[in-house]
C-alpha cells in the first residue's frame, strides 16, 4: 500500500487513537489532547469530517457499540489499510528527525553550529557583531 502525501495532523492522531482499539468520536478527541498535552485539540467538525473521508479511502470503518446503553453511539475501527497507511506515515517521520538530527545534531544534545554559540547558534534572535 502506497500512500500518496503526508498525513494531516487530524488524520495521523486519529489513526494513532485507534491503533489499539475502537473508540467512538469523542474519546479519539480526548485521547489526541491528552496525548498531545493539549498542543493537539480536533474540534467535532474535523473530525467527523476526517472520519468521513477516512471510512471512503477505507482506512477506517464504523462499528456498533456493544454497550446496551450507548448503541446509537458511532465507533471507529482501524483497518489493515489504516494501519499500514500510520506505519508509512511513523516511518516518513522518523526519516525527517533523522535528517534534521544529522544537520542539527539534536542526537548530541544540541544545535550544531560553526561559532559553538549552543544559546544563539548561527545567530537565529539577531544580527551577530
Amino acid at each position: 500500500m502506497r500512500k500518496e502525501e503526508p498525513l494531516t495532523e487530524s488524520y495521523f492522531y486519529i489513526l494513532l487513537c485507534l491503533w489499539q482499539r475502537p473508540l467512538h468520536g469523542y474519546g479519539i478527541m480526548q485521547m489526541t489532547s491528552q496525548i498531545t498535552g493539549g498542543r493537539v485539540v480536533i474540534g467535532s467538525g474535523t473530525m467527523y469530517g476526517a472520519t468521513g473521508k477516512m471510512i471512503k479511502k477505507q482506512w477506517i470503518r464504523e462499528i456498533r457499540s456493544t454497550d446496551p446503553e450507548d448503541e446509537r453511539r458511532r465507533l471507529y475501527e482501524l483497518t489493515e489499510a489504516g494501519r499500514k497507511v500510520l506505519i508509512l506515515e511513523v516511518e516518513r517521520l522518523k526519516e525527517q528527525v533523522e535528517s534534521a538530527d544529522s544537520i542539527l545534531g539534536m542526537e548530541n544534545g544540541g544545535l550544531k553550529d560553526e561559532s559553538g554559540d549552543q544559546e544563539n547558534p548561527s545567530g537565529v534572535y539577531g544580527v551577530g557583531v
